[in-house]
């Protein structure tokens, strides 16, 4: 059967329950045509480039699906007459990617660069100081 990475966007204003309800919903329809989702990962909120049917942001759920072509049309269909779906995009690729997508390896990299700046030494630049007059000068 074919793969495919699937993404869709849900509005913001959906709890993290309707999310689950919402993708709970789609892993069926994928099954019940005879497909099987091989990863799913929940992206969580994020901002949008530009605002969707009045929307700033989106909950984001990717899903790595090995189906017939017939199911990927249901899924689609189904997400169609969905209110809470803002978009949808399906890509047909060679392979899954192994591991976790890029979207969570940025996020787990965003963690670690947040972690570090505070542990960073600042002795080796030049303090400022306020002078009487109000303009700021460079000790050394």
């Amino acid at each position: 059967m074919p793969l495919y990475e699937h993404v869709y966007l849900a509005r913001q204003d959906l709890s993290p329950q309707q999310i689950e309800e919402l993708t709970t919903q789609f892993k069926g329809v994928i099954e019940q045509n005879g497909g099987k989702i091989a990863k799913e990962e929940y992206w969580g909120v994020k901002s949008l480039s530009y605002r969707i049917k009045k929307n700033r942001k989106a909950h984001m759920t990717l899903f790595n699906i090995d189906a017939p072509p017939a199911a990927i049309n249901e899924i689609e269909r189904q997400e169609r007459l969905n209110e809470d779906v803002l978009r949808y995009l399906t890509i047909r690729v060679e392979a899954h990617e192994e591991g976790p997508s890029a979207m969570m390896r940025k996020a787990d990299r965003d963690r670690e660069e947040r972690g570090e700046r505070g542990d960073r030494d600042r002795g080796d630049r030049p303090r400022r100081r306020d002078d009487e007059g109000g303009d700021a000068a460079v000790e050394e």
